[in-house]
């Protein structure tokens, strides 16, 4: 771990570094991301703005890295379809299990998550490619078992899994944002997982799941 001088952070060093990622993320969920001030963060760690910006050039630099670390775990969403069947009821538990995952993941990350799509859809390419990151972790995944299915002749041959795979994810994370605005169109939370899961199971096999 160093500073940005380069030299080598010793373990107070670190500390301070995590308390001030720690203090940015905090305010990231209950401050819009543009009127997040590196003074504001020195303050709530506790510490000065100078000593920000011995580990980080500025707010964007700080909030890449939180982002960094949450698209490394959620590289970990992969795990969710890993050796999974899709045939009769282990499908249907794998589509509800898929949409558990991938929801709470946005959940537990919304703060950020947000900054990331904010900044991908302005063309930050650091900001894209790390959404991709998170993205590709279950889309490679929905392709590689749509082609299964499809090799096996459960799926119509016409069917591309690929753009069936990136549909489906799309929808994922267009509905992982908007979990909130679901109660105004009046569907509880509780409503949401099992439709978004009949969603994605028909997607991947075309039919409806065996309950």
């Amino acid at each position: 771990m160093r500073t940005v001088d380069g030299r080598v952070a010793g373990r107070r060093g670190q500390a301070t570094r995590q308390k001030l990622l720690d203090c940015l993320s905090e305010m990231l969920s209950s401050s819009p991301y543009r009127d997040v001030k590196v003074i504001d963060v020195a303050r709530k760690a506790g510490t000065s703005p100078a000593t920000f910006y011995q580990y980080f050039p500025d707010v964007e630099g700080a909030v890449l890295e939180i982002a960094e670390q949450m698209a490394t775990e959620g590289a970990a969403l992969t795990e969710l379809l890993e050796g999974r069947s899709w045939a009769g009821k282990a499908g249907w538990q794998t589509a509800q299990e898929l949409v558990d995952g991938f929801l709470e993941f946005w959940r537990r990350n919304d703060a950020i998550l947000r900054v990331v799509d904010l900044g991908a859809a302005e063309g930050d390419k650091r900001f894209y490619k790390l959404r991709m990151k998170i993205l590709n972790s279950v889309n490679n995944s929905l392709a590689d078992a749509v082609a299964e299915l499809q090799a096996k002749g459960r799926v119509d041959k016409d069917v591309n899994p690929a753009a069936v795979a990136g549909s489906l994810v799309a929808m994922l994370a267009a509905v992982a944002s908007h979990q909130k605005g679901f109660s105004s169109w009046g569907v509880k939370q509780a409503e949401l997982k099992p439709n978004l899961a009949l969603l994605v199971h028909l997607g991947v096999t075309g039919r409806k799941p065996t309950k």
